[in-house]
């Protein structure tokens, strides 16, 4: 449930100075650890790298949370993947800390954004809508959305940015360099300068309603007969530069989904699965913010896909680049893998990493693409890939810092992190390589979902899911 929480610090003075107190805590914590790890043997250091690394992220996530604006969407960037580095006896409290920066971001009174409302499309809610609920069914970042039935009889979601949130967002982007100081001492191996290009790019974007509809629109055409994906109708002539009116889909919630028995979770994480990754593969573009909170299961079986305003379109060198690196892990061809990555700007032809130690890395990331039967994708299986690989005590840390991800290469590896991540917190189970091998070498498909997606069966979705 949403908190209310009207006050909304817009003012770039002050939120300066809330997002340097958050950086000088980062800082305070990351000499903290050097300090104790003087004269430890190699495992304690481990250990307390590990432990204050994770108190560190849960720090930072909970400080961005409570701002809003572009600064809470960095907070939910980091809270929406599963770091896999939460030591056993923080890590249920790390989940509810990242469950709650999620699901109940603080609301706007009603009577704030019902100004917004009515100034966008030009008069007054009781002369557009003949229902219009005033408790928010969601809330996030930048916005919040309602409930509401049109004069004509269809019910629709209205979606409406808080008052003043474009202001607190350039402020935000204006003191980017203090928020990447504080990710700096936790993602030592991040190129923070391309990181800063995507932030204020996509975050630019979320505020521009007029561009997430025309996405919206585009994504919700290449599916409109789709037998198991919908994406819900932008109903254009009742939105406005701050307000984006859908239809409204009835459907069950994530945290919902999650709780269901194992075909329906079966069901929907396969779904995710072909759409986030598939949109990539078939299309060359794909949402950048695959959260959560971005999908409901509808009533018909159809997972309903939201929230279009963090969408990347691929220009045509970038896609090839994505593409062959995807081949070159799916097919598990060490030449084929390294030449991507040098093609794509990830390794050099003459670097540390020859094709056998790329090969190698990328297995240990994406073994649960490249093996092919059925893999069992839990939090614990997600944790220790993640562990294995970007840990400080993972023996793959020293060869992950020398690798430079370019901006879209990092967003593609941040969509599929967080739909592992999603799918993980399932517990679906799935051969995953032969759903890929189908987008990606067009072989023919192996789940009911693949042959009703090419029309090879009489079985409708609703059955599947039922």
């Amino acid at each position: 449930m949403a908190t209310n929480n009207n006050d909304m610090t817009t003012s770039r003075t002050k939120r300066t100075a809330m997002l340097g107190k958050i950086v000088a805590d980062q800082t305070t914590r990351y000499v903290g650890t050097k300090v104790r790890s003087v004269g430890r043997s190699e495992e304690k250091k481990a250990s307390i790298a590990d432990q204050r690394q994770a108190e560190a992220v849960q720090a930072l996530v909970t400080a961005l949370g409570g701002m809003r604006g572009a600064a809470m969407k960095i907070g939910q960037t980091l809270a929406s993947i599963d770091m896999g580095i939460w030591p056993e006896n923080i890590r249920d409290e790390m989940q509810k800390t990242l469950n709650k920066l999620l699901d109940s971001a603080p609301t706007v009174s009603f009577d704030q954004m019902k100004r917004v409302i009515e100034q966008n499309l030009g008069g007054r809610i009781s002369a557009i809508f003949a229902e219009f609920d005033t408790e928010p069914i969601a809330a996030a970042s930048i916005g919040q959305v309602y409930r509401a039935v049109l004069k004509d009889g269809r019910e629709v979601a209205v979606k409406v940015q808080y008052p003043g949130i474009d202001k607190a967002i350039r402020a935000d982007l204006n003191n980017l360099s203090l928020v990447l100081r504080a990710a700096r001492v936790l993602l030592p191996n991040a190129d923070l300068e391309s990181l800063a290009g995507q932030i204020r790019e996509r975050v630019e974007d979320e505020l521009d309603y007029a561009l997430e509809a025309q996405n919206q629109r585009k994504v919700a055409r290449l599916y409109r007969k789709h037998p198991f994906i919908r994406v819900p109708d932008v109903i254009t002539e009742f939105c406005g530069p701050q307000v984006l009116v859908t239809e409204f889909i009835k459907a069950r919630r994530y945290e919902e989904v999650r709780h269901a028995d194992d075909a329906t979770r079966t069901h929907v994480g396969e779904i995710l699965f072909r759409f986030y990754i598939g949109n990539l593969i078939t299309h060359g573009h794909f949402s950048v913010d695959p959260h959560p909170g971005n999908f409901l299961l509808g009533e018909d079986g159809k997972v309903v896909f939201l929230d279009f305003g963090l969408y990347r379109h691929l220009p045509k060198d970038s896609y090839r680049d994505q593409v062959a690196l995807l081949r070159g892990i799916v097919g598990k061809d060490p030449e084929a893998l390294h030449q991507a990555m040098v093609q794509g700007g990830m390794a050099s032809a003459d670097g540390p990493m020859d094709a056998k130690a790329t090969h190698e890395f990328m297995q240990q990331l994406f073994w649960w693409l490249s093996e092919p039967g059925e893999v069992l994708f839990n939090s614990e299986v997600v944790r220790q890939v993640v562990v294995d690989t970007l840990s400080p005590s993972g023996p793959f840390f020293s060869m992950a810092r020398q690798q430079s991800i370019p901006a879209d290469t990092a967003m593609v590896v941040r969509m599929l992190g967080m739909v592992v991540a999603t799918v993980g917190q399932m517990n679906v189970a799935l051969d995953w390589n032969s759903v890929i091998r189908e987008m990606l070498f067009g072989e023919p498909p192996a789940t009911a979902l693949g042959r009703i997606a090419a029309g090879e069966t009489g079985v409708t979705t609703n059955e599947l899911a039922s």
